[in-house]
């Protein structure tokens, strides 16, 4: 791999259990699965001779201060998806980085909180005439009555959490009484709110999106269920998602989506763009949609700081698109360098 001509310090934040080893000898690939973003993040962009740290961060913010009056980073590298323990708290990680006026890579903090929230994202882009499936909100200790304008099926999910956290064959219900039990089990088990909207019986496709003003659409990706399609209705589940076993044994792939119109690619990315402003997101994201067998892409749902492993559908795509994995990396240092210069730029000069 050729070196960068522009050698960077770059701080990477991860949770501490995610911390990736120098060296993978003698790890089995269920080892590896587990960090393997972080360690792809930080052997490639090390093997481009950047000076790169990796910085555990769980519940205290010092850390970050301290690396940067130590160390002085050209840029943070943000890697987290928690704080404290909670999805929602990593915006406000986002903020302190902001505060410092510390570069960072992934999406601003406004545009996080406006993803993490599945039903406010659902009306904003509703709004600007996104299709989106019809939803409801059941919030803790409230009671569960299904409103008549939704009928069977439903899929039943965290309102606030991703990685499809507390997904499965079961979160897709055909009665009311599978339905109670379900959001209790969101409840109980996730603990947030659940939100449950029409099942679209259709395609899982994914759009990636780079940029801040301007946005680059990568190709359109589709989820393969292999032979999971033979059992009627299909749904992402987190095993399906993250069980590398349970993806071999029912031959689950992901590639380029086949089969669309350009028409139909044209307006799927468009649509894609248009989510992404109307939420504020920036740095790079995933937008999920769902194709349903009368070309209709209805809204899912908005990953900011999407995963980004070497092997991961994000990075394939931008692979597919000419876009080099460590090229991935540095295109997305800079794009967090450029925000923070605009930034510093716009900011009121002191009397």
């Amino acid at each position: 791999m050729v070196r960068s001509l522009n050698p960077l310090r770059i701080l990477v934040l991860v949770h501490p259990e995610l911390v990736p080893p120098d060296s993978l000898k003698g790890l089995s690939d269920k080892e590896i699965h587990v960090f393997k973003t972080e360690y792809d993040v930080v052997s490639t962009l090390r093997a481009r001779g950047h000076d790169v740290r990796p910085l555990g961060l769980k519940d205290e913010l010092k850390p970050i201060r301290d690396a940067v009056e130590g160390w002085t980073p050209h840029v943070v590298f943000n890697l987290l998806e928690e704080f404290h323990g909670l999805a929602t708290y990593d915006q406000n990680v986002v903020s302190y980085l902001e505060l410092l006026r510390l570069p960072y890579t992934g999406c601003n903090p406004r545009g996080l909180m406006l993803a993490r929230g599945k039903a406010l994202s659902k009306k904003l882009v509703s709004y600007h005439r996104v299709p989106t499936p019809a939803f409801t909100v059941f919030p803790m200790g409230r009671k569960i009555k299904r409103p008549g304008r939704l009928t069977f099926p439903l899929i039943v999910k965290s309102a606030v959490e991703d990685a499809s956290l507390g997904i499965a064959r079961a979160s897709l219900v055909d009665n009311d009484e599978k339905l109670v039990d379900r959001v209790n089990f969101i409840h109980d088990q996730i603990g947030t709110d659940a939100i449950v909207e029409q099942y679209v019986d259709g395609r899982e496709i994914y759009v990636g999106v780079i940029g801040n003003e301007r946005l680059r659409v990568l190709p359109v990706w589709e989820l393969n269920f292999g032979d999971m399609t033979e059992g009627g209705s299909t749904i992402a589940t987190a095993r399906l998602k993250h069980d590398l076993q349970y993806q071999q044994r029912h031959n689950i792939k992901e590639g380029p989506a086949k089969g669309l119109t350009p028409e139909l690619t044209a307006r799927i990315q468009n649509l894609a763009k248009r989510i992404c402003r109307t939420l504020e997101l920036d740095g790079y994201s995933r937008i999920d949609f769902r194709l349903s067998a009368d070309g209709i892409p209805y809204f899912i749902e908005a990953n900011p700081n999407p995963e980004i492993a070497r092997i991961e559908e994000f990075a394939r795509a931008a692979q597919h698109d000419g876009l080099k994995y460590w090229a991935l990396l540095e295109r997305l240092c800079q794009l967090g360098i450029r925000r923070s210069h605009a930034i510093t730029e716009e900011a009121p000069i002191a009397p």
